[in-house]
């Protein structure tokens, strides 16, 4: 029942900010993962590899980096890792990182629910995102 009110809250915050990305379904198209995760972050001013989707997270670290990020009206784009095993080694070799999500600010890595969580009530967070607004989406992945 919690989690169900959790997910019903967080749809609610989710608004037209959030969006997840596809992967692509051609394998010859000669794109790595690593390629894919680079792009992701490059492109979007912020970006989560989660468990789950904005609108739909899947645990609760996820579900709280969402609820921080959107307190800032930013875009958040994400892909969900579970569904990938390929994509979730890629990213976590990527960022040299273990845990998910992994959030990214403008095309850096930042860390994980807990760093977010952490920069947001000490004030940090709101000056890293200042310049972002909701026109910064650059397209998707």
């Amino acid at each position: 029942m919690a989690r169900l009110l959790s997910n019903i809250v967080l749809k609610s915050l989710t608004g037209s900010s959030c969006s997840s990305t596809s992967m692509p379904t051609n394998k010859s198209s000669g794109i790595s993962l690593q390629d894919i995760v680079r792009r992701d972050v490059k492109e979007n001013p912020v970006f989560i590899y989660m468990k789950g989707l904005p609108d739909a997270p899947r645990c609760g670290f996820s579900a709280l980096a969402v609820k921080v990020m959107q307190q800032y009206s930013v875009p958040i784009r994400a892909r969900d890792i579970l569904g990938d095993p390929k994509l979730k080694e890629s990213v976590k070799a990527f960022t040299n990182w273990p845990t998910f999500p992994q959030i990214f600010i403008k095309g850096e890595f930042v860390g994980g629910s807990d760093i977010i969580l952490s920069m947001h009530q000490k004030g940090e967070l709101k000056n890293l995102l200042t310049d972002i607004t909701r026109d910064d989406n650059q397209g998707g992945a």
